[in-house]
């Protein structure tokens, strides 16, 4: 495994290809094309087959779309990525408008766009999308035409192949529940509906409910395929012969068929009078109009996998646990390196990154990194997704913050962990700073909740403290992560935007209150924790949940502005650190270990 350090995106991009797209819109007679950031899967992280946004625009995030007309063009960008996008795009060729307001159909419905067409590939958007984009341009007086063939894919010529990464099982001892028991309980969930199929797109749900593993997503396990699931529990399974494996029929059972991708489309047409469950959030336009045209009725409802998958059973608590306190360790003796040998001042954002993944790769059971490491020293530190590259790589310079944010791929689980410290002596602003995201970490750690509470209604106690200093931050404050599976998972999740997905026992999320100071540096603290029945609280006339800390791996004592903490807060990073030296002491020797006691020191 290895970290691509050589970022291919920036504005050179956007003039060199535009003008390749706009010929081919020509031909097609479309003035306009709009390019989402999600593929066929609606990945965010992609096989580099289908960075087609990136094609277009020289932008590399894993969140955007741009609109792309004769005469101009438009890219999409959230808070993330705002530096980057101004980084990497032609100013000249790209307005740049923020997200969620007014966004991309927000943005569109403005313009004056009389008697123009606006081609979409519906294999990349859902009908959900693809409903907003044709209000919009009705709005703008367009109107919007679907293409059979993407014109990118066409104007693409040295496009990379489609990966055909090898698809194997998931050993139960991992998954914890065998995949025909999953068949089972998803089917039995279908005659509820009333449902006599489900077709499954989302690469993640095919992984968990075949108990298989893949690699045709970068740093994630998972395999490019479809499905379809009857109410009987037999299924179909659609995969690349290519990567088929010895032995994976024989895991799938008598009850699955596995077929090739070539087949997925006349299967869809033969559902002509079933009840068909399809999730329009996940699902591309593409199947609703296929099954629209065989003839099937349509159930839009959510991804019948999502709920299941997300609330992990004991074997993926316990396997998680497990994976974290080894990553906890590797983390530790790369905290013992930044304290000590990187305070020379003399390594680089890129020379960190490395040292990380190496003492990752002493563990033997890591697969690959769950996503591209946030390396961030100084002011990029101040990208809550920056992305190191050659071009970008600054030195860890004494006086400056160095945020790194990362995490591994384990059979037993997923891990993400960010951490910033002190390169040389702290400025008073950066322990304020510091403490004050530390508060939010802690009020999200101890937080207690009743059934039926969701991640946005908790989302301001990590941000309680730096509102209070007038301060914020533009990302969410904890996202779920799955088991061996993708570091992004819903459908819960922590923040200021509306989710009506309850917090549910087993769900593991994130918590990782941030700030960032342009130009200046970045914080971001985060642990993943699952959610758990909590202790009777007395005096209280209900039960109530909580979360269960499972990641571990000290915090930078040295940029703690002790007075800026109650009492509470302070004995919860005495207790902090002493679960620390419980779950990794051990895992650690010689001066790490010395170092690691010292760190864990009371406050």
């Amino acid at each position: 495994m290895k970290q691509n350090f050589d970022v291919k995106g920036g504005p050179q991009i956007g003039r060199e290809n535009l003008p390749k797209l706009r010929a081919e819109l020509a031909k097609l007679g479309l003035d306009g094309f709009y390019v989402p950031h999600e593929d066929e899967y609606q990945n965010e992280y992609l096989p580099d087959a289908n960075e087609r946004l990136a094609w277009i625009s020289g932008f590399t995030g894993s969140f955007g779309s741009a609109l792309v007309m004769s005469d101009m063009a438009a890219i999409f960008i959230d808070g993330r990525y705002t530096i980057q996008a101004a980084d990497q795009t032609d100013n000249d060729l790209f307005v740049r408008v923020p997200v969620p307001d007014p966004g991309p159909f927000g943005w569109l419905g403005s313009q004056d766009f009389a008697s123009k067409t606006i081609g979409y590939d519906p294999a990349l958007m859902t009908p959900n999308d693809v409903e907003l984009i044709e209000k919009a341009a009705k709005k703008a007086g367009a109107s919007i035409q679907a293409v059979e063939l993407n014109p990118i894919d066409v104007a693409w010529v040295d496009r990379p192949p489609q990966p055909q990464a090898p698809v194997r099982a998931h050993a139960i001892e991992y998954s914890g529940q065998a995949s025909d028991e999953k068949r089972a309980i998803i089917a039995d969930a279908l005659q509820e509906a009333g449902a006599d199929a489900v077709v499954i797109t989302a690469p993640a749900s095919l992984a968990w409910l075949f108990n298989i593993r893949g690699g045709d997503v970068a740093c994630s396990p998972l395999p490019l395929g479809r499905a379809i699931l009857r109410a009987d529990a037999s299924a179909s399974l659609y995969l690349d012969p290519a990567k088929e494996t010895p032995g994976l029929r024989e895991h799938l059972g008598n009850q699955v068929t596995l077929a090739p991708m070539d087949d997925l489309e006349a299967d869809l047409g033969a559902l002509k009078g079933q009840k068909v469950s399809l999730d329009p959030a996940l699902a591309s336009a593409w199947f609703f109009q296929k099954l629209d045209a065989a003839g099937a009725e349509i159930i839009r409802a959510q991804d019948p996998v999502l709920l299941p998958k997300a609330c992990k059973n004991a074997t993926e608590i316990g396997g998680t646990a497990a994976a974290h306190r080894r990553d906890g360790a590797a983390v530790t003796r790369f905290l013992h390196w930044l304290d000590t040998d990187a305070q020379s001042g003399t390594y680089t954002e890129i020379d960190a990154a490395l040292k990380l993944l190496d003492f990752r790769s002493v563990d033997a059971s890591m697969k690959d990194m769950s996503f591209e490491t946030i390396s961030g020293a100084g002011p990029n530190g101040a990208l809550p997704h920056y992305r190191v590259s050659s071009a970008s790589n600054r030195t860890l310079a004494p006086g400056s913050l160095y945020l790194v944010d990362s995490g591994g791929q384990y059979p037993d689980g997923t891990t993400d962990i960010t951490r910033t410290v002190t390169i040389g002596t702290p400025s008073e602003d950066m322990k304020r700073h510091y403490t004050l995201v530390l508060k939010g970490h802690i009020a999200m750690d101890r937080v207690r909740f009743p059934e039926g509470t969701t991640g946005t209604h908790i989302d301001v106690l990590a941000r309680h403290a730096l509102w209070m200093a007038g301060l914020d931050y533009d990302h969410g404050t904890g996202h779920g992560v799955g088991v061996y599976l993708g570091v992004h998972e819903g459908p819960q999740r922590i923040a200021k935007v509306w989710n009506s997905t309850p917090l549910m026992p087993g769900m593991i999320v994130s918590n990782e209150p941030g700030f960032y100071k342009e130009g200046a540096y970045g914080i971001r603290i985060e642990n993943l924790q699952y959610v758990t029945p909590a202790e009777p609280i007395e005096g209280g006339d209900r039960p109530m949940f909580g979360f269960e800390c499972i990641t571990f791996a000290p915090l930078a004592r040295g940029l703690i502005d002790v007075a800026l903490l109650t009492q509470d807060e302070r004995d919860w990073v005495d207790d902090y650190h002493q679960r620390v030296l419980a779950e990794i002491g051990d895992l650690v020797d010689g001066d790490v270990a010395d170092w690691l006691q010292a760190a864990c020191a009371a406050l």
